[in-house]
């Protein structure tokens, strides 16, 4: 296996502050908890989102090779742990393709997330869930 691209990010401030990665993204985090939070900054969850919506959708282009367009949306909730003290997530990817039907939706999203990196990273997670759903072409948010 050869490494095919590699990356770091480094966070000192903790939930609120400054994160980054080296070749110069910076961003100001700002935790969802924090009743005096920075509304312009982001937050773990928001992140995971971007990251699996955004690797899912690249998957699932490839699988389709780019013949349909198709949409990831992805959900995340931060709950109390159920065992233990802290906190998870619970996740929830929605996969769409223009023109198909439920079967081939299917077909696409079982395809992508067997591929997908990020899917590979949470497969395992028992409150991490793939869903298809009928294409819409502005994805907004269900709640």
């Amino acid at each position: 296996m050869s490494m095919r691209y590699r990356t770091e990010a480094i966070n000192r401030d903790g939930g609120d502050g400054i994160a980054g990665v080296p070749d110069g993204l910076s961003v100001t985090v700002s935790s969802p908890l924090n009743p005096d939070r920075d509304p312009s900054g982001t937050n773990p969850e928001q992140l995971l989102a971007l990251a699996w919506a955004t690797c899912l959708n690249a998957t699932a282009q490839a699988v389709v090779a780019r013949r349909t367009r198709t949409a990831v949306r992805v959900e995340v909730e931060l709950h109390d742990a159920s065992t233990g003290t802290g906190y998870e997530f619970h996740v929830d990817a929605y996969l769409s393709a223009e023109g198909a039907d439920a079967a081939e939706t299917e077909r696409v999203l079982a395809a992508a997330h067997a591929r997908c990196p990020v899917s590979k990273l949470l497969g395992a997670a028992a409150t991490a869930h793939v869903h298809a759903e009928e294409f819409a072409h502005e994805q907004t948010s269900t709640r």
